[in-house]
């Protein structure tokens, strides 16, 4: 389907040409003409399929259609301020031809930021991109102009409320008008999620796009390995084939930092990112790996959703994530945009009934791969013998 199609704002049309967007994806062609009549909707869908310009081209197009009285017109709630630039920059570029502005609102910026934002929020800007608690500290000062707002967009929605998001996110709607137009995009749709949008959509079209499955051209494979073992093995997948991108993913921010250490004692050209490092820091260290300055990013799961970078090569899970849909949040930073990937997962023991959980999600055995000779023998992979205890959650989640 051409997004000629959807009847967008000819200055729209340019921006999408200009991006060089061809065919409107699967997601795109439902919601799109969905959200131009106006309708709230509750959508899910796999990461990477297109779910940003879904909902960006019909807002920046009603937008360009309705009045423009100095308030701002459009909210969107994100759990993280990468997701935050990551969506502000991708605003800029749709709408790079029309008069329709953005901006992202979020925590970690300088004095002068905040003047800007308090600026752009006291005079009306068209679309306001945020993270929860850097709104909620600007709607206390009582100058965002909210009273004429149209549209509230809730992105990677279960994300927030796994954060423990509910209070803020709650907290901020009770300052919008009831009248407006309503979007939940969310990677899946709990009973948490549909008990949210109960609370904030009115007769929601409920969307439902590849949920739960990772990209067909993923290359899916494990090793199940010793912690001695994983460093070693780091080292030699990355020095053995060259590649441009590579994305690994840590549980903790010491395993970040030390992985990260070891890699460029061997030359590899690799920097951490994690909460411990300063906004303008983490936003340098991501701008270089976009721009292949950098290819080979270490990270705990804050980037596991939301970074919007194609042509990944590899991505790493240095350890199993939490569950099953972080593990497809994961490795869907590869396979974008029709492309090919490999995903890799290291499976130490404790770990084994997490992964098998894993597998039974995805309807499919990730294949085993064989330790090189020099690494030594691998633990066996039996999943069945390190069950959790009773009582207990088989997910704990960890603090980043």
């Amino acid at each position: 389907m051409n997004f000629k199609d959807f009847g967008l704002d000819p200055s729209l049309l340019e921006g999408i040409e200009a991006i060089g967007f061809k065919t409107a994806t699967l997601i795109q062609q439902q919601t799109i003409p969905l959200i131009l009549e106006g309708k709230d909707i509750i959508a899910s869908a796999q990461t990477g399929t297109g779910k940003t310009a879904a909902f960006l081209l019909p807002l920046i197009h009603k937008i360009l259609k309705s009045k423009r009285d100095g308030y701002i017109k459009a909210l969107i709630i994100v759990p993280t301020r990468e997701l935050a630039i990551q969506i502000d920059q991708h605003m800029e570029g749709l709408s790079y031809f029309t008069s329709v502005n953005s901006i992202a609102v979020y925590g970690g910026t300088d004095g002068i930021t905040f003047d800007l934002e308090k600026k752009a929020l006291s005079q009306g800007a068209d679309v306001v991109v945020c993270t929860p608690g850097k709104m909620i500290s600007h709607l206390n000062m009582g100058y965002v102009k909210v009273s004429g707002l149209e549209y509230l967009i809730l992105d990677e929605a279960d994300r927030m409320l796994d954060i423990g998001f509910y209070e803020d996110i709650m907290k901020i709607i009770s300052h919008l008008p009831k009248k407006r137009q309503s979007l939940l995009f969310s990677a899946t749709i709990p009973a948490k999620i549909r008990d949210l949008a109960g609370k904030i959509l009115k007769d929601p079209v409920e969307i439902n796009i590849a949920i739960s499955k990772p990209a067909e051209k993923i290359l899916q494979i494990a090793y199940v390995v010793y912690d001695a073992q994983k460093i070693p093995l780091v080292q030699y997948l990355l020095r053995s084939k060259l590649l441009r991108s590579v994305l690994i993913f840590c549980a903790t921010k010491s395993n970040t930092k030390q992985l990260s250490k070891d890699l460029k004692k061997i030359g590899l050209a690799a920097e951490d990112i994690h909460s411990d490092l300063d906004q303008e820091t983490r936003k340098k260290v991501l701008t270089s790996f976009k721009n292949r300055r950098l290819n080979i990013l270490v990270a705990t799961d804050i980037l596991s959703r939301g970074i919007d970078i194609d042509n990944i090569d590899l991505v790493i899970n240095y350890d199993v994530p939490n569950d099953g849909e972080d593990y497809i949040h994961r490795i869907g930073r590869t396979a974008r945009a029709e492309a090919e990937g490999v995903a890799i997962t290291f499976v130490n023991k404790k770990d084994q009934s997490r992964f098998a959980a894993i597998e039974k999600l995805l309807g499919k055995t990730v294949h085993k791969a064989r330790l090189p000779e020099q690494f030594g023998e691998a633990p066996p992979y039996n999943p069945g013998k390190f069950q959790p205890r009773q009582g207990k959650t088989r997910f704990k989640r960890r603090k980043f």
